[in-house]
């Protein structure tokens, strides 16, 4: 058993995030980078529903995960990645079909040097954060 470490915005927290993170665990111990409210607006134009404080405390409650650090660098990744030292990233498997790479800003060097293994986990199907919200707008 390793040191997995996945990141993400996991705003609005539901079941395919349990079920996903549940799987990491099933590599070892979970860590999981939680990208900032400032990173998120820039990102995604807009801020999330919940501070990055509500969203930590929901993770940190979560029995799979067993720490929750920032997301430091931002859209440069690698920075948090490198203090916490993993095993394994452990990605969705939606972004089978885009450029992980390149959102990242590393290669496959860059983790062969660190020896850092990349999985992909199922993707949960049929929901998400965005889902969620969009539900929300059509039941005011």
């Amino acid at each position: 058993m390793g040191l997995v470490y996945t990141g993400g915005t996991f705003d609005l927290y539901h079941w395919a995030h349990g079920e996903f993170l549940r799987r990491c665990s099933e590599f070892g111990s979970v860590v999981v980078s939680l990208n900032t409210d400032e990173f998120i607006e820039e990102y995604k134009g807009k801020p999330p529903v919940l501070r990055y404080e509500e969203r930590a405390r929901a993770l940190e409650s979560v029995k799979w995960v067993d720490r929750v650090v920032p997301n430091v660098g931002g859209a440069d990744s690698k920075i948090a990645i490198e203090l916490v030292m993993p095993d394994i990233i452990a990605i969705g498997s939606d972004w089978a079909r885009r450029d992980y790479y390149k959102q990242m800003q590393f290669d496959q060097d860059w983790l062969d040097e660190r020896g850092i293994a990349l999985v992909y986990i199922p993707y949960g199907q049929g929901i998400s954060s965005t889902a969620i919200k969009e539900r929300m707008m059509f039941r005011r």
